[in-house]
């Protein structure tokens, strides 16, 4: 539910991460004022080959700038086997991004060159690795990807491509891609990875983008990405604690706490035993919420 455990009990909320065009300069700047928790400056699917140096360069301005705040702010590069991915994982790395989020990875092999590439290029140690998974191999071996380097933090679905690829159709409910999905949730969850949903491609239907965040989020996935600033607003929603939902949380945690104090091993909440794993669930709660405030600061 739309937030990270990293480090030492760090939570680091990923409700939202939004995908802006890299060759356009008023997109960047934009980005700096909207509400999202995340934001991915795409030099892949969204700038035409002709354009691509020039939106590596005013990417790479943009992350040193420094003025997108609190937001988590990552670079999409070109993808491995394209003309551009060396030069950009360089110019990612000078820059220093929160993560550089690499495109068709569907190998350990790929991310532990993509890690090798940054280091030799200087990256600095708070550039993560984000990898997108948007193939049918990329589903069927998502596991040694998540596993493959501590460097590689988040896995990002690519929906589009899966669906491409799968020959699937795009219906409600996303019936046709939820084994995939399910199969990169397993393995991020294994090993301790955050994951991404994937994009909502009818910027018009914000019912049926609401209806796929709520899916996204009783699935377990931390967030959603996003391509349009219509969609932060329920997104956002969606993947925080509702109000009832942390009341009932601090609730939980103040009778187990109690119990204990009082040497009693039951513990019941609203007619319901009360567990460790119900106190841990509850404490993410309310590690969420609290990081969810901050990132409204």
């Amino acid at each position: 539910m739309g937030a990270t455990v990293e480090g030492q009990g760090a939570v680091r909320a990923r409700r939202s991460v939004l995908y802006m065009p890299g060759a356009n300069e008023r997109a960047l700047e934009k980005a700096r004022a909207l509400p999202a928790d995340g934001l991915i400056l795409d030099l892949e699917d969204a700038v035409a080959p002709d354009a691509k140096e020039a939106a590596r360069e005013r990417v790479a301005a943009a992350v040193a700038s420094g003025a997108y705040g609190r937001r988590e702010v990552t670079i999409r590069v070109n993808g491995p086997g394209t003309p551009w991915f060396a030069d950009d994982l360089r110019a990612a790395a000078e820059a220093g991004p929160d993560a550089v989020v690499v495109p068709k990875v569907e190998s350990a092999q790929t991310v532990r060159e993509v890690e090798r590439r940054l280091e030799e290029a200087g990256a600095p140690d708070h550039t993560a690795i984000w990898a997108m998974v948007e193939t049918p191999r990329a589903m069927l071996d998502a596991r040694a990807v998540a596993g493959a380097s501590e460097r590689l933090t988040v896995l990002v679905m690519g929906t589009n491509d899966l669906a491409k690829e799968l020959h699937a159709a795009h219906v409600p409910g996303r019936a046709p891609l939820l084994t995939g999905l399910s199969l990169a949730l397993l393995a991020a969850r294994e090993a301790g990875k955050a994951i991404l949903d994937g994009v909502f491609n009818d910027v018009r239907d914000l019912a049926g983008f609401e209806a796929e965040c709520v899916q996204g989020q009783q699935f377990g996935f931390d967030g959603k990405t996003l391509i349009h600033p219509s969609q932060l607003e329920p997104c956002n929603r969606v993947f925080a604690p509702a109000e009832a939902e942390v009341a009932r949380a601090r609730k939980i945690i103040d009778a187990f706490e109690a119990a204990g104090r009082e040497g009693r091993g039951v513990v019941t909440v609203d007619g319901r035993m009360v567990e460790n794993l119900h106190v841990e669930e509850a404490r993410r709660v309310l590690a969420l919420a609290a990081a969810v405030a901050g990132a409204q600061e």
